[in-house]
């Protein structure tokens, strides 16, 4: 950590026959802020995680966000965020295990070689690209070597779909594993925030050019939000796709009356839901899949990985969309600040009680042979360009 918190000390300095002096300077009682950041005491790959919290406020007709935990030595993953939810109490926004299980699950093993593990619990951001990348596979299966910008590029195979002879891919981007360099800690009356900053040269040889990352996540009045800004800090023409992986809770525990709404025009149709490959072919929303629609539509027995796109803006430029859970009171909205965002990705198994909900710039397989040169949403950035993704949750009352 580069930022040390100062809390607040009672001094109760009693000596007899004669009156007390003033404290020392650097001992006078710091100023106790309503918005707190500080280090907790769970470690995940060298980094203290960060808490941002509030108080709870006196009004309880109206839901809030009352903190977020957040682990700097795993790309910034916001893997808890906490709210009070009136007739609820207290609860999970996200899916995944207590924080100070966060070592366990995230512990460099087989199934987190890559750190795939990040993206299975809380919410992972993803750099430089979201979704998959296909290429061809290596013989021991290990790594694809696939074609960006007219180069050559290998990528460590880290997913694959679960029937056999499924084929190896990329997926999720390329600090999942990855610590940030400085971390920074800011407490305030009307907001907490977390900065951390990485040095991300070429993503160990793995991308076009050599990139600077860095992330700023902040708790306020109005919710929860967090912006990531890529860099090309290289000589190169850099791509950049960023994405983030929440798993959003249904908190009465009844998926089926559970509603999406998600302003998208088109949906991109894949080969399966192992693969999960797109085909080059957009689809309508409609049917089943009419999540456009006013109000949204409950996933019922639907099962969901899939790509949206052609997304509606309002008039600030802005894309929303919305999960509520009216057996539960609970809305909660995903508002992409960013014009780079073209595509929301909904994954939603029909045997677990979330949905994974994932507002990015790059479509799945962005590269892939199959899109025939259509934009599907990476930014190519020129040497010293840089590019901001935000986004902003808040709760509300459906």
């Amino acid at each position: 950590m580069n930022a040390k918190l100062c809390f607040p000390i009672a001094f109760v300095l009693t000596l007899a026959g004669c009156s007390s002096s003033k404290p020392p300077e650097s001992q006078t009682a710091q100023p106790q802020h309503r918005f707190q950041a500080k280090e907790t005491d769970v470690t995940v790959n060298g980094k203290k995680a960060v808490e941002l919290s509030r108080p709870q406020s006196a009004d309880t007709t109206k839901p809030q966000i009352l903190s977020a935990d957040i682990l700097p030595g795993r790309g910034m993953n916001i893997f808890k965020i906490k709210a009070f939810v009136p007739g609820k109490g207290v609860i999970d926004v996200l899916v995944g295990p207590p924080l100070d299980q966060a070592p366990e699950l995230l512990n460099g093993g087989s199934a987190d070689q890559y750190g795939q593990a990040s993206y299975s619990a809380g919410g992972a951001i993803l750099v430089p690209f979201a979704n998959r990348i296909r290429g061809r596979v290596s013989h021991d299966g290990k790594t694809i070597e696939t074609t960006i910008l007219g180069k050559k590029v290998v990528l460590n195979a880290n997913s694959h779909g679960k029937k056999p002879h499924a084929e190896p891919h990329a997926m999720h981007g390329l600090i999942l594993n990855r610590a940030m360099d400085t971390v920074n800690l800011q407490s305030g009356d009307d907001a907490a925030t977390v900065s951390g900053d990485l040095d991300a040269g070429d993503f160990g040889g793995h991308w076009l050019s050599k990139s600077n990352v860095s992330v700023t996540a902040t708790l306020n009045g109005q919710g929860f939000g967090f912006t990531v800004t890529v860099k090309n800090t290289g000589d190169q023409d850099d791509p950049v796709g960023i994405g983030w992986h929440p798993y959003f809770a249904f908190p009465s525990g009844n998926r089926e009356q559970a509603r999406l709404s998600i302003p998208a025009k088109m949906m991109a149709q894949v080969n399966n839901y192992d693969d999960v490959f797109p085909t080059g072919k957009l689809l309508p929303l409609k049917g089943k899949y009419a999540f456009n629609k006013p109000g949204g539509l409950a996933l019922d027995g639907t099962f969901l990985d899939d790509c949206f796109v052609d997304l509606d803006r309002d008039a600030n430029g802005h894309v929303t969309a919305e999960i509520t859970d009216p057996a539960a009171k609970y809305g909660v909205r995903v508002i992409g600040i960013s014009p780079q965002i073209s595509a929301f990705q909904a994954y939603a198994p029909v045997d677990k009680q979330f949905v994974a909900f994932e507002a990015q710039f790059n479509w799945g397989d962005p590269f892939g042979k199959e899109w025939k040169g259509k934009n599907t949403g990476m930014v190519i950035l020129k040497p010293g360009e840089s590019v901001t993704y935000s986004v902003q949750v808040q709760l509300f009352i459906p």
